[in-house]
């Protein structure tokens, strides 16, 4: 099993106006998380891949696109093309998840599958051994500043068991909600990767606020 502590703030938090200034922010970041909504899986709308363009220019960084769209298969190459280096999938948005996967991998990005709240761990069974990470979505896809779903820590308990009868060894990324007072206990859990995006960019200090989602907080003990 992995044993990693990711950060990867999402830029959708960020302020769109000064975006090379939040990335610059976020320099202490591992990951730099990229949601694209269609206004059709979700009822948002965010930004596609000219943007994606532009953030590869400001950062090294791997950028983890998570797509919230219909038919993802249209555009894997032209995210590829746009600079990402991990796509990620939902199973909800998927017709040929199988197929969907193995395209993503042959461009050479790292593919990922997401899960909604409501959609149970166990319909990964098939397709578990051929990604390189799930994402668990913590609240309900499409809007940020929601609360934490609590159901998140059993998801992750169940993933995790799955991974480990089927010999699969991927990232468990844990999207919507996280924040300094739930970190800790979701890398515990077994989360590798954290999306913050309120927590950091709203925060006075993000990269003091990146420290602090990734550090290992002390156990208090009790007598």
């Amino acid at each position: 099993m992995r044993t990693e502590r990711l950060i990867a703030p999402s830029l959708l938090s960020a302020d769109f106006g000064h975006l090379a200034d939040a990335i610059q922010s976020v320099d202490n970041a591992d990951w730099l998380h990229i949601d694209v909504m269609d206004g059709m899986f979700v009822p948002n709308i965010s930004y596609g891949q000219p943007v994606l363009k532009c953030i590869r220019k400001f950062t090294g960084k791997p950028l983890d696109v998570h797509l919230m769209i219909m038919q993802p298969e249209r555009y894997i190459e032209s995210f590829k093309e746009a600079g990402a280096d991990i796509l990620t999938v939902h199973y909800e948005a998927c017709t040929h998840l199988n197929r969907t996967i193995h395209t993503i991998r042959e461009t050479g990005m790292k593919s990922g599958v997401a899960l909604n709240p409501a959609t149970p761990i166990c319909l990964l069974e098939d397709i578990i051994t051929d990604v390189d990470m799930v994402l668990i979505m913590s609240v309900n896809p499409g809007f940020g500043g929601q609360k934490f779903i609590e159901n998140t820590y059993r998801k992750i308990s169940q993933l995790k068991d799955m991974m480990i009868r089927r010999n699969a060894c991927c990232h468990i990324e844990i999207d919507g909600g996280v924040n300094t007072e739930n970190a800790s206990r979701l890398f515990d859990a077994g989360a590798t990767v954290l999306v913050a995006g309120n927590a950091v960019f709203k925060s006075a200090d993000p990269a003091s606020t990146i420290d602090e989602l990734r550090s290992e907080k002390p156990v208090e003990f009790i007598a």
